[in-house]
């Protein structure tokens, strides 16, 4: 038989992971395996498949032929939806043919019957999730397949029921029901997460049920007797106000492959604190902190009380989320931040908004620094600067320190603000 390296039509990758959604799953060519008992399939209910696939074979023949193609690996992956199971199989020709098994999908009774059976008994819910079908299912009408009930069809001229190809297909499906009985439900109708849901919720009204029933009778105390029975007490006194603003709950980290859109735990986090700082501060003072704020101001002020220094990969990811929400970059959120912390909203005022001080402290300034044997500044509106340093007046009559490279004109917060220009300059220079 010619058997090329490089298979046209192949839906799947050998050996690439299952992709599926749930009522879709494409599953890779299964590799070669053999029951220690001889059988196809390992599990009582891919026996059961295979057991309906052999009574409903016409010509033994192609079926032995079949089941030899599927153990030398001539079947593709395979796709399973409701009521069909799809796969390439290759035969004596270069291009493979397209074979599908379709059957019948469970009811709307049947699956209650299923569901209310894997539901009743704990065990059947711990097999289920480790992958195994109870016994006790077996009786479900309609879930296992019997005689008949797998319909062949292959795009191969052999009008063999069924033809070698499709029984290659039918042995191979055993196999995938043997590694997850959740492929048999998706062919009879319905997918793994909606019956794993649907279990759930039952098996929570169960559970509900016996802890009422098992509930002491407590005895009912007529309403009338209660009002009846003369003022109320008075209230407890208030719990003492706390000193510190509690701890949140510590969020579990990513996974290694998160869900879309899955929320961020550093950002989880960071807001969970966030809310128990605002909450402790109205608490203690009946003003909430930062309602006042802008977007651009809050988002500066989160990244500013971001713990840790300097910019750590989650730092990072911080400064990006936040540019991003904001249309600025990361850059511009960083320099904010250091005005932020150099002098809170203010700072942050005296980074972004030039202003035209009136007569007075800024004019004496500079005959001040000069005094004081610092090179001459140059004015401009509230700003002082030379090549290298910056005193820039705050409407809080403060000066804010700033540096830059050499003649960059690439300004950055640093110091301490002082009421004094001399002195800013003179703590930022460690004179």
């Amino acid at each position: 038989m010619n058997r090329p390296g490089a298979r046209s039509g192949r839906p799947a990758p050998r050996g690439a992971g299952p992709r599926h959604d749930d009522r879709r799953r494409t599953f890779p060519a299964v590799p070669p395996r053999e029951a220690a008992d001889g059988s196809f399939a390992a599990t009582w209910w891919g026996n059961a498949w295979v057991a309906a696939l052999e009574r409903t074979a016409l010509d033994q023949a192609r079926l032995g032929r079949g089941r030899a193609y599927a153990e030398r690996g001539h079947v593709d992956a395979i796709t399973v939806t409701p009521g069909r199971v799809v796969a390439y199989v290759h035969g004596s020709r270069i291009r493979p043919y397209r074979t599908e098994i379709r059957m019948r999908t469970l009811g709307d009774e049947g699956w209650e019957l299923f569901l209310d059976r894997a539901a009743a008994r704990p065990e059947h819910m711990a097999a289920l999730l480790d992958k195994e079908v109870p016994h006790a299912l077996e009786a479900v009408e309609g879930l296992l397949p019997a005689p008949g009930d797998l319909l062949p069809d292959c795009s191969c001229p052999d009008d063999g029921f069924p033809c070698k190809h499709a029984a290659a297909l039918c042995y191979q499906a055993a196999r995938l029901l043997d590694e997850d009985p959740f492929v048999l439900f998706l062919m009879r109708g319905r997918g793994e997460g909606e019956l794993l849901a649907e279990l759930s919720r039952r098996n929570a009204v169960r559970s509900a049920a016996e802890t009422i029933a098992a509930a002491p009778v407590l005895p009912a105390v007529p309403a009338r007797e209660v009002l009846a029975a003369g003022p109320p007490l008075p209230l407890p006194a208030p719990l003492p106000f706390p000193d510190r603003p509690g701890r949140p709950a510590v969020f579990p980290p990513a996974p290694h492959a998160p869900a879309p859109h899955a929320p961020d735990p550093l950002a989880l986090d960071l807001l969970a604190g966030e809310a128990a700082a605002r909450a402790h501060a109205f608490l203690a003072t009946g003003h909430d902190p930062v309602a006042g704020l802008t977007p651009w101001q809050d988002a500066v002020r989160l990244a500013a009380a971001h713990p840790g220094s300097g910019l750590t990969a989650s730092t990072r990811a911080l400064y990006r989320h936040l540019a991003d929400a904001l249309d600025r970059t990361p850059t511009d959120l960083a320099r904010a931040v250091a005005a932020w912390r150099q002098g809170g909203a203010a700072g942050l005022a005296v980074l972004e908004e030039p202003w035209d001080p009136p007569a007075g402290p800024f004019d004496r300034a500079r005959p001040a620094l000069l005094a004081a044997d610092f090179p001459a500044f140059r004015p401009w509106r509230n700003h002082l600067s030379t090549a290298s340093l910056q005193l820039r007046l705050g409407k809080d009559g403060l000066w804010y320190p700033y540096e830059s490279d050499h003649c960059r004109e690439d300004w950055w917060p640093r110091g301490t603000p002082d009421p004094d220009p001399v002195g800013a300059l003179a703590e930022l220079l460690g004179r």
